[in-house]
């Protein structure tokens, strides 16, 4: 109970929500609002300093520079501190309010899992997300060995974390999960980027091993990488070439699936007619 106790103000204090992690500072109100704060902080104190110095007998000259000194050291010593203080959460009301809207903007996440290919097992696994308030943009599913290894697309609330993720598709039955932040260029499907490179070949064939890497998503290996590095298994793929030779290309820590090692394929099998096409028509 007092670990919760401790948090509560912290999730409700402007300063732990907009203090700066570097140098501690708030971000400067608006003018409007500090001036408005200061005001209504220094006016009681100006109404009661000129009350009591008012009764006194002094001469008009000592009247006026006491005034005018008090009220100075007061609004600077106590005014200034105490409206930036007691009117904390007023001075950076909008600042708060954009915080609070950027931290519930929805973001793009990728996410791929292994689930077993028995019938409800991908509605297990909505469910879990859902309990996030994470929706499911898109899904492909590759065939692995041991079930099925579904690849999203998730729009979930920017204050979600990836840890968050993980654990909710480990609850809905995944396993060997993993999220990583994406774009909108993400809900461009497998197909239509394979279409569009394809395309990308068929002007320029040599543009092969550099459409795959980006078709994969992946490293291109140089020969003598090919030989030393070592990856584990599945985050390696070799496609072969007629006049490149075999080209190696590197994913650490994300196998490459069937479909897309057939997709690298295909591309290079267009690729090479492409490139005899020309010797062809010149015979």
């Amino acid at each position: 109970m007092k670990d919760s106790g401790d948090k509560k103000p912290a999730a409700t204090n402007p300063a732990a929500d907009l203090s700066c992690e570097v140098c501690g500072l708030m971000p400067e109100p608006t003018k409007t609002r500090l001036t408005l704060a200061n005001i209504a902080v220094m006016l009681p104190i100006e109404l009661l300093v000129h009350a009591l110095v008012v009764e006194t007998h002094l001469p008009y000259v000592a009247k006026v520079l006491v005034l005018t000194l008090t009220a100075t050291a007061l609004v600077i010593w106590v005014a200034e501190p105490s409206a930036a203080r007691i009117l904390r959460g007023w001075l950076h009301a909008p600042a708060l309010k954009l915080r609070r809207k950027m931290g519930t903007a929805p973001a793009l996440w990728r996410a791929r899992t292994v689930m077993q290919d028995t019938p409800g097992s991908l509605h297990r696994l909505t469910q879990a997300l859902a309990r996030l308030d994470t929706n499911i943009l898109s899904i492909h599913v590759h065939p692995v060995p041991g079930g099925v290894l579904d690849e999203f697309v998730l729009s979930a609330p920017g204050n979600l974390s990836e840890r968050q993720l993980l654990e909710a598709l480990h609850d809905g039955g995944g396993s060997r999960s993993q999220v990583w932040p994406t774009t909108a260029l993400a809900m461009a499907d497998g197909q239509t980027k394979a279409l569009s490179l394809a395309a990308r070949i068929a002007g320029a064939p040599d543009e092969l091993p550099l459409a795959v890497a980006e078709l994969l998503r992946a490293r291109i290996l140089t020969p003598a990488e090919a030989i030393l590095e070592k990856y584990d298994a599945g985050t390696r793929l070799k496609i072969p070439t007629a006049w490149h030779g075999p080209i190696t290309f590197a994913r650490p820590g994300e196998p490459f699936t069937p479909a897309e090692s057939a997709r690298a394929h295909r591309l290079a099998e267009l690729a090479e007619i492409l490139s005899h096409r020309p010797a062809a028509a010149a015979r």
